[in-house]
């Protein structure tokens, strides 16, 4: 059961993700999940990965209730509440060939690898049935000028991805009795 703790269990899944993919290129190379505050060092070389914003899927609403089965009684849970992730990914190597030697090496590795489920996951994720799909998700150049001014750097060639469907489970639940037996009682309209 996904809790809380998802959305830092995907962060640390695409990070040891790329980490691996990187390191054919740089063994040394840094991948860190930041908020781009600060000093970002260009020796080793890193890359950034900056959860920028976090939504609710719209193409998940309105899913059922959950029903568990624990004898002798039933759970009844809210659906759980899908979101969306949105990353922006940034090499800082203090040189432009090697940045995009890097992004290609991105690029390749969550093409090939759009859905990341069973033993690469981290954390509670872990062996889990939950499945990550990935896709490239470009935003218009304002936008992510405003992401750059936001974090207060200048703007830097980066890509930006979307994490679907994370979940993330209601706590709100009921327990009702199973139905055991039923009553049928024949509708006798009144005479008029």
């Amino acid at each position: 059961m996904p809790n809380y703790n998802v959305i830092s269990d995907v962060s640390l899944t695409l990070q040891a993700l790329l980490k691996g993919a990187l390191n054919a290129l740089d063994p040394q190379m840094q991948v860190d999940v930041s908020d781009l505050q600060g000093t970002i060092n260009t020796s080793p070389a890193h890359l950034t990965l900056f959860l920028f914003e976090i939504v609710e899927d719209s193409s998940a609403r309105n899913r059922p209730h959950v029903r568990q089965v624990v004898p002798p009684d039933v759970i009844i849970r809210k659906p759980p509440m899908a979101l969306l992730l949105r990353y922006m990914i940034k090499p800082w190597s203090g040189d432009r060939i090697t940045d995009q030697k890097i992004m290609g090496r991105v690029l390749e590795t969550l093409y090939d690898g759009a859905i990341i489920s069973g033993t690469k996951l981290q954390g509670q994720l872990l062996n889990t049935d939950v499945s990550l799909k990935i896709n490239l998700a470009p935003i218009t150049l304002e936008d992510r000028t405003r992401v750059w001014y936001s974090v207060q750097k200048p703007y830097r060639l980066s890509l930006t991805y979307e994490v679907r469907v994370v979940n993330i489970d209601s706590e709100i639940a009921r327990q009702v009795g199973q139905v055991r037996d039923r009553v049928v009682v024949p509708y006798m309209p009144e005479d008029s």
